[in-house]
Parts: C-alpha cells; structure tokens; sequence
C-alpha cells in the first residue's frame, strides 16, 4: 500500500511538473512573444524578416517606420542566445513565408546569457537557422556582430572583442562557402580604433537612432 501511495504522489508530482513546463511563464524560447502578430500575418507575407536578439528588438521598437514601409517583420527577443532562436524560427520565421530572413545573432552567446557555449556550437545553430530557411524556400542573409570592446552586463569576459572577430571570421567564412549574402556589420560600425563608434551605439552593443539607420542602409542594400 505504501508503495502505490508513493508511485501515484510521485506521478502526480512529475503531472504537476510538466503541467508547468507548459505554462507562460516557462516559455524558454518566448513562443508567445509574437504569437498574436504571426497570426495576424497570416496570409500576409513580409518581404523580410529580420531575426535577432535585444538589438533587432530595440530596432523594431526605435524606427518602427522602417519595417512597416519596407514590409518587414521584426523578431528581436532581447537576452536571446541562438539555440532560443533556433528553436523558435519556425513559428517566427518560417510561418511567415518570407522571401529573406536576416538573421542578427551571437552577442549574447559570447555573453553567455544563457551559459557556455562552444564558437563550434553557436555556429551550428546559426548553419542549422539558414539550412531551416533554405529548405522552405526562404533566402537565410547572415550579419557580423558589433566590434565590442566589452559587454557591460558580463565585465568578467575580457576578451569580448577577441571573440567578436574570431566568431564574425567564422560567419564570413560560412556565408563563402555556402553563397550566402553576410552584412559585415563589424566594419560599418567600426570607429578608428577597430571598436564599435560610440555615436552609432550606446554601449559597443545596442545602436542609437543613427546606428540603425547604417545598419537600415545595409539590409536594404542586400535585400535588393
């Protein structure tokens, strides 16, 4: 008897747990952050979707002009690393039909916002987000990250700027091998001293107004 009590206390217990895994406030890759927008596109497919972390966030949310004149969808989720992107591409991107998704991705990875993770692995999620888009007919544009002389929110990684390069090596190299468009971001928003120039961003990390306006030049530029 006390064994069956404690197999159902514990099954009911494991119910209880997956029941909550399920819930809103465990939705690791935040699925339901654009839920309502996707389904009011339906139908309505953008040119573009641009796929991204804080700084495509704070993109959509600065110059909103820019997606709705262009036909572009924004799905920036600030604090992202790339497997978070991964695993909701298909609903934010591959639902949506697009012609092109531009994907701006890696910042956060270096930041291990979400823990270590491997150069090696943070380019996999990145080949297996393009590989997604090209099996649906959707053209993958890869971007190089911001020259950051550091990331303010993880003072601890002091070779921020080292990894950056190392890591925008790779996605250039990539992009070649696989005919892809890469926006090299890095330079465009480079200052004399090889840094990201203080006027086009904040921090090294999130543009102003101005800095998006580069990187809007930039897009468009591919996209034609």
């Amino acid at each position: 008897m006390k064994k069956a009590i404690f197999t159902l206390t514990l099954l009911l217990g494991l119910s209880a747990m997956a029941g909550a895994q399920e819930t809103p406030e465990h939705d690791w890759a935040q699925f339901g952050r654009y839920s309502a927008d996707n389904t009011q596109r339906a139908g309505k497919a953008p040119v573009a979707v641009i796929m991204g972390d804080s700084i495509t966030d704070g993109w959509l949310q600065q110059d909103p002009a820019f997606f709705e004149d262009n036909n572009i969808a924004g799905r920036g989720i600030s604090g992202q690393v790339t497997s978070q992107m991964l695993v909701r591409f298909r609903r934010d991107v591959v639902d949506l039909h697009p012609r092109y998704v531009v994907i701006v991705a890696g910042i956060n990875d270096i930041a291990r916002n979400n823990g270590y993770i491997s150069e090696e692995n943070i380019m996999g999620n990145i080949e297996s987000m393009c590989e997604l888009a090209a099996v649906h007919g959707i053209v993958p544009v890869l971007t190089t990250l911001f020259p950051a002389g550091k990331i303010g929110w993880r003072p601890g990684i002091t070779d921020a700027l080292e990894q950056v390069k190392s890591l925008n090596g790779k996605i250039r190299a990539y992009a070649r091998a696989s005919g892809l468009q890469c926006i090299d971001f890095e330079p465009l928003m480079a200052d004399e001293n090889g840094i990201t120039h203080s006027d086009l961003c904040t921090d090294g990390i999130h543009p102003t107004l101005e800095g998006y306006k580069v990187l809007e030049e930039a897009v468009l530029k591919a996209l034609k």
